[in-house]
């Protein structure tokens, strides 16, 4: 939640946030004619106290100087400041409620150091790592699903059986490689002196609310015991769509001090999104589905460092990708592409040599995957949440800022890992970090189909 001086001091500011977002449907005149009336009837209704005070301790003194009459007119003028003053107050709590709802749609407002831009196609690399030296790959990299289906390691038929399309199973070297990779990625950031967490995955409309995801996203969740598009509670349940919910509301209408700061949280997660406003454009294989797994990086931090942290996070992100020799770059999104609660996001794309498209690196082919956003947020949820922190223990306390990372998605790191580690013979090589999660395993070959499908298909004497 934007900031209610920003918006009243420097309503052009916002203005030009919203149109560098591309927000034109927001009516910020409307949400400005609110907060005037709001803050002019506040103002009337603290002129109306205090006039309603000072007739209250009249007519005490007026009954006791014998002035009956003048006693009479303070008391109903007492009562009529009291039925002015209730619907006054009315009015302003409904004014209130009003404004509360119009900045819960409000998107934060970017920092001036991020491109101005559309969309995508507007975002400026930052650098590229890793490919001054790849490994030699086959002729024709076969992609993830089709080498996830042959080697028997992913199974989304089966899983559309069971649950529904846009969800997958994982099979023996499959499934050890997805513990594998949650394992390296925890202790690579618990190295990084994050304090590890194991969040509750269903969390409430509160906590949703508290990092932007209600009300605006609610098409993309998945909500317990209800239709995400119905009325709901602050204390309805939802599935994580990330564990930057319940970590960033682990906090939530708490002071911290200063001494607690920089707190540095990790925690794994299974993730839950319909992707209502995606799915669809990507039905093979694992990059857009439904249910996907993620280490989360949280931190809470004065505002001051909060910049410098960012550029920290980034580096702790691609640890993991340096680590695992998977070439990637780093974006810095445009104003067009920012999600709703960031200010400034950075966005690490991993390279898979297994399927074309158009923004591929020149004379290699393939694609670039999406594996984390390292977003500033200012404080923007923490306004939302209630999240501040007392800089010194006599003093006022502030909002702090917050900052996540994923770090990183794993299903699209292993996608990465099929496609880039894979060899001629289809067997794929396992990265040495993660070889002492897969019992020592340095390849993965894959395991014979079972049931008599794979009988008919041919794949079995």
């Amino acid at each position: 939640m934007i900031d209610r001086q920003v918006l009243r001091d420097e309503p052009e500011r916002v203005r030009d946030a919203l149109a560098a977002r591309g927000n034109e449907g927001v009516d910020l005149d409307h949400i400005l004619d609110v907060y005037d009336e709001w803050r002019s009837l506040k103002a009337e209704g603290d002129n109306l106290r205090h006039e309603r005070n000072e007739v209250s301790q009249k007519i005490g003194q007026l009954k006791q100087e014998g002035k009956d009459e003048e006693a009479q007119a303070a008391i109903d003028r007492s009562g009529e400041l009291k039925d002015e003053l209730q619907t006054l107050e009315e009015r302003t709590a409904d004014l209130e409620s009003e404004l509360d709802e119009a900045l819960l749609e409000l998107p934060n407002v970017p920092h001036e150091s991020v491109p101005v831009g559309a969309d995508e196609s507007d975002n400026e690399e930052v650098r590229r790592v890793g490919f001054d030296d790849l490994r030699p790959l086959p002729d024709e990299v076969t992609p993830h699903y089709e080498l996830g289906e042959s080697l028997d390691i992913i199974d989304e038929a089966r899983a559309a059986k069971t649950t529904g399309s846009g969800f997958y199973f994982l099979k023996g070297e499959g499934a050890m490689l997805e513990h594998a990779l949650i394992q390296f990625m925890l202790e690579v950031h618990r190295e990084q002196e994050y304090v590890d967490l194991f969040p509750p995955i269903p969390i409430n409309s509160t906590s949703m609310t508290g990092t932007g995801q209600l009300p605006k996203f609610a098409d993309d969740a998945y909500r317990i015991g209800g239709s995400e598009t119905e009325n709901y509670e602050d204390d309805d349940l939802w599935l994580c769509p990330t564990a930057e919910v319940p970590v960033t509301n682990m906090y939530r209408d708490e002071i911290l001090l200063k001494d607690d700061l920089p707190l540095k949280h990790q925690a794994y997660t299974p993730n839950f999104r319909r992707e209502a406003g995606e799915h669809g454009t990507e039905t093979r294989g694992i990059v857009r589905v439904h249910q996907f797994n993620k280490v989360e990086l949280v931190n809470f931090v004065e505002p001051e460092e909060s910049y410098d942290r960012l550029e920290a996070l980034v580096d702790e992100a691609a640890e993991v990708l340096d680590r695992l020799g998977l070439p990637y770059r780093v974006l810095s999104l445009c104003t067009g592409d920012l999600t709703f609660a960031s200010a400034k996001t950075y966005d690490l794309e991993v390279w898979a040599p297994g399927t074309e498209s158009d923004d591929a690196p020149e004379g290699l082919g393939g694609r670039w995957l999406e594996v984390s956003s390292a977003s500033n947020f200012e404080d923007f949820q923490a306004r939302r949440a209630g999240l501040r922190y007392r800089p010194e223990r006599h003093e006022s306390a502030e909002y702090l800022h917050t900052l996540n990372a994923s770090g990183t998605a794993v299903g699209r790191i292993m996608v990465a890992l099929l496609e880039y580690y894979q060899n001629e013979d289809g067997t794929v090589d396992v990265p040495e970090p993660l070889q002492p999660y897969m019992g020592g395993r340095e390849v993965i070959e894959g395991h014979e189909p079972v049931g008599e499908a794979a009988v008919g298909a041919g794949k079995k004497d």
